[in-house]
């Protein structure tokens, strides 16, 4: 887990002035929950015993509702009837704090309504209220009207959230993407259909794994062939990159010179209602907020896996996501003391992300304030801090026999508790010399007691563009200091 994902969310979500707007298809979901106890006597239906019924935003609204919980400003455009659905829909955006000035009431359809029927968990029917008549063209100019007086007001982000119902159409796609270009604002699109081109020009698209291979027209069975195919739309479209939501074999993002796959987080899987709006909405929050695109999706897929274990369309809470990161970060910490296989795995993540290698070592028997300072400003030197720490048998080696005072594991573990260590390695060499350059960081850490000349390693790190940080060290805090004064 990312102390910069945990830091974005904790401390950047909800802050600053930028806004996102939301265009695209508005929906009503309802829900009517009971129980299943017997077979109607009239036809071979289950019975359900209706015990709850709720409302919740659908559609381009929970992408909206998502983001306003993750603590972005948030605005609306899309087309409602003039029906009590409409007052429902409104009423749920408005207490979600979501501004509703862009909606447009029409005469001529009703507001598009998903009503499942649900025995326990478990959806029985869904019927659905929509009219699939075209836009009319005096529908056409006012929802334009209603979007290029939104747009005149400056968001930071733009989300399409086309469901294919009719209000983005390939004219008013094409107009907001052209307009976001010409004034450097992000735009994402979670599309639909066969024919992407009404998108070309976006920053990045969402489609999930059908989605994916129904536009590239490939089979969904064959990864490699998808994943071809989708570099090519990709490339076609004019896109930053395509990020194709692939269900329980997470998310792949697909840039202009590399893939890369980001394994699904749900530990179990109630209902994906809802899933793909999750995903754009806090990948939007995210790259916001300064995150890389790749660590993003990273945190959009931790919020997928998160309301994927719910029932029903639920948007995800900027709280319920640094709860979930937090907790993660806590069970992750022995996962932190690592084989060298899988340490040059995470190397090479943490690399294509973007992401500063900071390597230090040294004994650190008997952790002190002056050790967790040292480690503390070593990790401020980049964005991940990899530990190699001395084996029992190389310490005795060099403090001598009665030396180290905590076993190799026991040091290991508890400095994989500090917030400030990314990974921790055990060596057992005289020197971590074949360690660094096996990682291949790009700043090596020593105390300031040091010269570079003397720093092991120092030469090669030089040599394929990295640095030397030499770190002040707290007088009068030892390990030697310590076992002086237990033994007076």
């Amino acid at each position: 887990m990312s102390n910069l994902l945990i830091s974005t969310v904790k401390e950047r979500f909800g802050q600053g002035d930028g806004w996102a707007l939301v265009i695209g298809d508005l929906m009503l979901d309802r829900y009517l929950i009971g129980e299943v106890q017997r077979i109607s006597p009239e036809a071979p239906v289950p019975v359900v015993l209706l015990k709850e019924r709720n409302e919740r935003a659908g559609g381009a609204a929970n992408v909206a509702a998502n983001l306003a919980l993750l603590g972005i400003p948030t605005r609306i455009c899309g087309v409602v009837g003039h029906d009590v659905e409409a007052q429902s829909l409104l009423t749920l955006m408005q207490t979600a704090k979501i501004g509703t000035t862009g909606v447009m009431h029409s005469g001529e359809r009703p507001t598009i309504t998903k009503t499942r029927v649900l025995g326990g968990i478990q959806q029985m029917m869904r019927l659905d209220q929509e009219s699939s008549a075209a836009f009319s063209a005096d529908e056409k100019q006012q929802l334009q009207q209603q979007v290029d007086d939104l747009l005149a007001q400056q968001p930071a982000m733009i989300i399409l959230s086309d469901y294919a119902k009719g209000v983005l159409g390939a004219e008013l796609a094409q107009h907001v993407i052209k307009y976001a270009k010409q004034h450097g604002i992000l735009l994402l699109v979670d599309p639909k259909g066969r024919d992407y081109s009404k998108y070309r020009g976006a920053t990045a698209l969402t489609p999930n794994k059908r989605e994916t291979a129904e536009a590239c027209n490939v089979s969904g069975q064959d990864n490699a062939a998808l994943l071809q195919a989708a570099a090519e739309l990709r490339k076609t479209l004019a896109l930053d990159f395509l990020a194709v939501t692939r269900g329980e074999e997470g998310i792949s993002m697909i840039e202009a010179d590399a893939t890369s796959h980001i394994p699904a987080t749900a530990k179990q899987v109630f209902d994906v209602s809802g899933a793909g709006d999750t995903v754009i909405a806090t990948l939007a929050a995210g790259m916001m907020h300064g995150l890389p695109p790749h660590q993003a999706l990273q945190l959009a897929n931790i919020a997928a896996g998160i309301v994927v274990g719910k029932v029903g369309t639920v948007p995800i809470s900027r709280e319920e996501l640094l709860n979930t990161l937090l907790s993660a970060e806590t069970a992750s910490q022995a996962d932190k003391v690592c084989n060298m296989e899988t340490l040059l795995a995470r190397v090479a993540a943490w690399r294509q992300a973007g992401e500063k290698i900071v390597f230090t070592n040294g004994c650190f028997d008997l952790l002190h304030a002056g050790h967790v300072t040292y480690l503390e400003a070593a990790s401020k030197r980049g964005t991940r801090l990899i530990l190699g720490l001395n084996t029992d048998r190389s310490v005795s080696a060099l403090k001598g026999p009665t030396r180290p005072v905590i076993h190799e594991m026991d040091r290991a573990r508890v400095l994989a508790a500090l917030e400030a260590i990314d990974a921790v390695i055990l060596f057992d060499d005289d020197t971590p010399l074949e360690l660094i350059k096996a990682i291949r960081p790009d700043v090596i850490v020593k105390g300031s007691d040091y010269r570079e000349d003397q720093v092991v390693g120092g030469a090669e790190v030089k040599s394929w563009g990295g640095e030397i940080a030499l770190i002040p060290v707290v007088p009068g805090r030892s390990t030697s200091g310590i076992l002086e004064k237990i033994a007076s």
